[in-house]
């Protein structure tokens, strides 16, 4: 018996001779290559192989160099290529061999094997098969490739078996059939198909394959042609045909046609025609009725695509009754999309196929199950394809689910499955927003409507948080114009105002009253595009929800200081984000759908009370108290709600010409609060804040006459000193540092454009601060507040000709890196 040392030294050996001849060192005599794989064999089996811990990694190596040098001579030498392919089987066998220490050293051998397949030997064999001469070769690659997938490894077989099939291997073997249709051949070939199916589908799916291999031919014709067949008390001929489709089917889960598709098709016809009392009989399983199904569809839905074949209207009724008759699965089926779609424009079949997807929402629900889909855009994820088939709109994705679940709420369905499907149209507007479109078009406000106002159904918790999100998702990614704008979306909008009312009153505000809140938002943000104008009038003008926002208002208002502790993280502060949110939409939404119902100027002044109550709004001094007190995110959304206050009072001034009224002692808080954020360290923050205080610079001829307002242009001119001096110091003026003065920039804009410019703005832009600021500027940091400011400081006298010459030269400098400003933006002049 041969040593452990022994084993070592002379696998090394071999080794460095292949090695040496791979790398063109020294020649090799074709029966000195056999000889070493020859003893490179015999090693592996030799009782003492599992304790040579080298020799693992000795045959990893070997086996390489073996293959490499056998496919440049196998024209020449065919034994060779026999010999190493032999080397090959035996080494993945050995792999597979030993004891759980040497589990690594083992899996690192495979992989090396199914490398070696992958990289060198399946390239080799699918070009140099159509001039090959020995079928002692295709048989020996055939062999060696089953072996690796007859090994009890599911992982590795499996990586195994999508290389192949991504390498088009049905059609290659149908190659090897063609060259050498022997007898020996076509059992390899269909055996190893076999074994491809097992892996694929798994639960021994390949034994039909295996139960027909002898009957089967070797011509993909002749198997079209045994498919058309009656097969009626024939059990060799029931078994041809139950492989033919299994092959079939297998192949074009990986878009491999192995025969024509009118031929394909006219076959499937065929044998649906011949066959069709047997099948209504029931003489197939569900299995079979599925992979037919998807076959028959596939065929058909390519002809939809490419061009018209013609086709059967017997065989499409039979097959339509076949699927309408008896149990079959679509959620644990693998399907190719193309046959997926066609399916779903199939009106004929709407009724089982919307059961089909109720399976699917019950299995998706209890278990992730889902549908294995498969083509060109290979998936194995659960709504992925139901959502492509929703979003795009030419089937009856949307129309199944919208009527399905109106199905259940009119037949009083359990509450799981309506749920079920409801969290399936969220998955399905998650992957893909346009799904909601779709989902509008087709009534799924009639199905809410329908949910929220059956009898039946008092809605738990658990319905109505689902149902919740699902108007949320909607609402969120749906386009206006697809929104209805009759009375279903107003009954459900008062259906959701008059649970939160009593919710909020009876426990305060939850994660499902915010939730409301949320929707009440988007249907406010809708209307400003003319879509849902009647819902958002009943929230506008809703007296109990008006009563309700005044409380958190005032509540947080009275916090002072406090308020800060208020933060997203608390339930307080959240509550406080989404009524400011409500509010701004509210804003947005009053001239859309209310017009002049509002006097804007009223909410300037805190003591005017005559605004009605019954409308949505907050008095500018509240906003100001909360952006001084509130957290960064409630300071964040405070100032947005300002500035679209502040941005309808200069628009009406501007068409109405009129004067504006407003407290002294209010204005000047409310530019104290304004510009002690102008240098926020939320840009967006004070960037709302800066150009709110622009906005009440503008209003000059209100607050012009008053001496305490116009002192108030010195916290300005702190502003604006702060700006210049910092854009004029060398070295500070980086990308990020302008972008952090950008909101001063709109202040200094808007104070030269007053009628009366203070005369401090000369002092402070003065020649040396200008050609400072001039100097600091780069390509990578001018912005368009660089160019307003400069264009009034231009418009003003400000600049000298030779800084006018020199911002030029950096603006078109500018202009010739891409940009996301427009031409004109770049040009003083």
């Amino acid at each position: 018996m041969v040593s452990i040392t022994q084993i070592e030294e002379i696998g090394l050996i071999l080794t460095r001779m292949l090695r040496r001849h791979i790398n063109g060192d020294v020649d090799m005599l074709p029966e000195t290559l056999i000889i070493a794989c020859s003893i490179l064999v015999d090693l592996m089996k030799s009782p003492s192989s599992h304790e040579a811990l080298t020799l693992r990694t000795i045959v990893q190596e070997s086996v390489r160099h073996a293959i490499l040098a056998s496919l440049c001579l196998y024209e020449k030498h065919p034994n060779q290529i026999l010999h190493s392919l032999y080397l090959l089987k035996e080494a993945y066998a050995f792999s597979h061999e030993g004891n759980s220490t040497k589990n690594e050293a083992n899996l690192e051998l495979g992989n090396c094997i199914i490398d070696v397949c992958r990289t060198h030997l399946l390239p080799w064999f699918a070009t140099a098969i159509n001039e090959m001469e020995y079928e002692e070769i295709v048989l020996g690659v055939l062999e060696a490739f089953h072996s690796v997938l007859l090994q009890d490894s599911y992982a590795q077989a499996k990586e195994f078996v999508m290389i192949l099939v991504s390498s088009s291997w049905f059609s290659l073997s149908f190659g090897c059939l063609g060259l050498f249709p022997s007898e020996k051949m076509k059992w390899r070939v269909y055996l190893m198909f076999s074994s491809i199916v097992d892996v694929l589908l798994g639960n021994e799916s390949g034994q039909p394959i295996r139960d027909a291999a002898l009957y089967l031919p070797s011509d993909p014709s002749d198997l079209l042609f045994l498919l058309g067949q009656k097969s009626t008390q024939n059990l060799e001929l029931l078994s041809c045909q139950s492989a033919v489709l299994l092959i079939l089917y297998t192949s074009s889960l990986y878009d491999e046609r192995l025969a024509d598709e009118k031929l394909v098709l006219a076959s499937l016809e065929q044998y649906i025609l011949v066959n069709n009392s047997d099948l209504l009989c029931g003489a197939a399983d569900s299995v079979s009725i599925t992979r037919l199904m998807n076959l028959y569809g596939l065929y058909r839905g390519l002809a939809k695509v490419g061009y018209q074949i013609p086709y059967s209207p017997e065989a499409e009724r039979i097959l339509f009754e076949l699927v309408a008759q008896n149990e079959w699965d679509l959620s644990s089926a693998t399907i190719n999309f193309t046959s997926l779609k066609w399916l779903f424009q199939q009106e004929k079949i709407i009724k089982p196929l919307s059961y089909q997807i109720l399976k699917f929402c019950r299995n998706n629900s209890s278990s992730g199950s889902h549908i294995i889909i498969h083509g060109n855009d290979s998936q194995n994820i659960d709504v992925q394809g139901l959502a492509k088939l929703v979003a795009a709109g030419d089937n009856l994705g949307a129309v199944l689910l919208v009527s399905l679940l109106q199905q259940l709420i009119e037949e009083e369905g359990n509450e799981c499955d309506i749920i079920s499907v409801v969290n399936l149209m969220v998955d399905i507007i998650n992957i893909f927003p346009a799904a909601s479109d779709q989902l509008s078009m087709h009534g799924i406000g009639n199905g809410i409507q329908d949910l929220f106002s059956h009898s039946s159904h008092s809605l738990s918790q658990q319905m109505f948080v689902a149902i919740a999100i699902l108007i949320f998702d909607i609402l969120w990614s749906v386009q206006p114009e697809t929104l209805s704008d009759g009375e279903t979306w107003l009954s459900v909008t008062m259906k959701l105002m008059g649970y939160l009312i009593p919710m909020v009153t009876a426990g305060g505000w939850t994660q499902e009253s915010l939730l409301v809140l949320g929707i009440l938002s988007l249907i406010l943000h809708h209307s400003t595009n003319q879509a849902l104008v009647e819902a958002s009038k009943a929230i506008l003008l809703n007296d109990s929800l008006v009563s309700m926002i005044n409380n958190v208002i005032h509540t947080s208002c009275s916090k002072g200081p406090a308020l800060i502790e208020d933060d997203e993280e608390t339930r307080n502060g959240e509550t406080l984000t989404f009524v400011l949110l409500l509010h701004f939409f509210s804003c947005r939404s009053f001239n859309a759908v209310l017009p002049g119902t509002l006097d804007w100027q009223n909410l300037l002044d805190p003591s005017n009370k005559t605004q009605p109550l019954s409308l949505i709004s907050i008095h500018c001094h509240d906003l100001c108290r909360l952006m001084h007190f509130g957290s960064p995110l409630v300071k964040l959304v405070a100032s947005y709600c300002l500035m679209e206050l502040f941005t309808k009072i200069t628009d009406l001034r501007n068409r109405k010409h009129d004067e504006l009224k407003w407290n002294m002692g209010h204005l000047i808080s409310v530019m104290a609060i304004l510009e002690g954020l102008v240098f926020y360290s939320d840009i967006r923050v004070a960037m709302n804040c800066a150009l709110c205080l622009s906005m009440i610079l503008g209003w000059e001829k209100l607050w012009m006459q008053d001496t305490k307002v116009i002192g108030r242009c010195n916290w300005c001119r702190l502003i604006v000193e702060e700006l210049a001096m910092s854009l004029a110091v060398p070295s500070l003026a980086s990308k990020s540092f302008m972008n952090h003065h950008k909101p001063a920039v709109h202040v200094a804009v808007a104070l030269l454009k007053l009628h009366s410019i203070p005369g401090w703005m000369k002092s402070v832009f003065d020649d040396s601060c200008i050609s400072g600021i001039i100097e600091n500027l780069s390509v990578s940091n001018v912005s368009m507040e660089t160019v307003l400011l400069f264009r009034e400081l231009l418009n003003h006298e400000y600049l000298k000709d030779e800084q006018i010459a020199c911002l030029n030269r950096v603006f078109q400098v500018k202009f010739s890196y891409p940009v996301s400003c427009s031409m004109h933006c770049f040009s003083l002049v």
